[in-house]
């Protein structure tokens, strides 16, 4: 929405996303805001305010990104080269590759406990099931023991519970919502701008780059890893893990067994995203296929991984027992969608 126009021609909009880049359109002031002869300029950037500055005195029209909803992220759209660009890691890392992402919402933190409770509380009262009820170290801490079939249909409920369409169906003809039992939903099942839903693992990646190339971890400026940065398991075996303290996090760590951190214990990366590296593993959407990337499909612009059905689905970020190999940005790892462990958690994407 045109907030207001000031004379030095800035153009103050609300409800757009500040950094984003917004569509401004104008007509000649002599025809009236009711013409569709609209001009255009494209990319125009929005400030941290909320203010395009533009110049020409007639009606305007703006067509932009809006601001994420409560605790989401911006992510957004671009190109970036996803993968093992230090060559360092196993074969199902590369080659690597440039994918184009749409723009997208993240959820700031991992789900936690409490939030997890609300939405469950609010879907088994309305015809939803799961196989498992969740856990976590605290209401703060990240929601932990359920598989990836008890995300996805979370995510459908969090979209009813907040009255929005969901994203996840029981066939092609996305008719019937996906609310119970086993289903490996595929593809084209799928509503990919509607309601909250699993990242796709090219989405996540992007996502934990936080806007940054050439960096091996979340964060921008260094390529070492440290206990000041994420809740992982520190060894001397790793020249880019460097921190004083070796071992578990010695702040999450009570000598009987190590658990996760709060949701934004540590730095959030450039795109506001905190706990891409370490606490709990995050399941993806996508099948799990280890030569995914020599696929020509794998370059497609916002890939959404291999057809299926496959034995497992992509799990990402490390957790807490995870040394720094499995923290870095381009480790790949998978699991059955069936597993829930105390280790695996997710966070929720959604389309604009």
């Amino acid at each position: 929405m045109i907030g207001s126009l000031s004379k030095n021609g800035a153009l103050l909009c609300t409800n757009l996303a500040p950094g984003s880049v917004a569509t401004v359109e104008w007509a000649p002031s002599v025809t009236g805001p009711w013409t569709n002869n609209w001009a255009g300029l494209d990319s125009v950037p929005v400030d941290s305010n909320g203010v395009i500055q533009v110049s020409v005195p007639m009606f305007y029209r703006v067509r932009g990104i809006p601001a994420p909803p409560p605790g989401m992220a911006l992510v957004p759209a671009g190109s970036f080269t996803m993968g093992d660009t230090f060559s360092e890691g196993s074969s199902s890392e590369r080659p690597t590759h440039s994918v184009y992402i749409s723009p997208f919402y993240m959820d700031t933190k991992e789900v936690s406990q409490a939030q997890w409770d609300e939405v469950y509380q609010w879907a088994i009262t309305n015809g939803y099931s799961f196989d498992n009820t969740g856990s976590g170290r605290a209401t703060n801490h990240p929601v932990q023991q359920i598989n990836w079939y008890d995300m996805v249909k979370w995510c459908n409920a969090r979209s009813e519970k907040e009255e929005q369409v969901p994203a996840y169906y029981t066939e092609a003809a996305q008719t019937n919502v996906y609310r119970t039992g086993w289903t490996d939903v595929l593809n084209d099942w799928v509503k990919w701008t509607a309601g909250y839903r699993l990242p796709t693992e090219a989405e996540w990646e992007k996502a934990a780059r936080g806007g940054t190339a050439g960096y091996r971890f979340p964060w921008a400026g260094t390529n070492i890893i440290t206990h000041f940065r994420a809740n992982y398991y520190s060894t001397y075996t790793y020249a880019y893990d460097l921190g004083p303290t070796r071992g578990y996090h010695p702040d999450y760590d009570d000598g009987d067994s190590p658990y996760t951190s709060p949701g934004g214990a540590f730095a959030a990366n450039g795109y506001g995203l905190h706990d891409m590296a370490g606490n709990v593993w995050e399941w993806c959407w996508d099948w799990w296929d280890s030569s995914w990337y020599g696929n020509a499909s794998a370059t497609q612009d916002d890939t959404r991984g291999p057809a299926g059905p496959l034995d497992d689905r992509v799990l990402r970020g490390g957790n807490w027992g995870s040394i720094a190999y499995g923290t870095r940005c381009a480790f790949r790892g998978n699991r059955t969608p069936f597993d829930a462990y105390d280790y695996i958690g997710f966070r929720c994407a959604r389309g604009l």
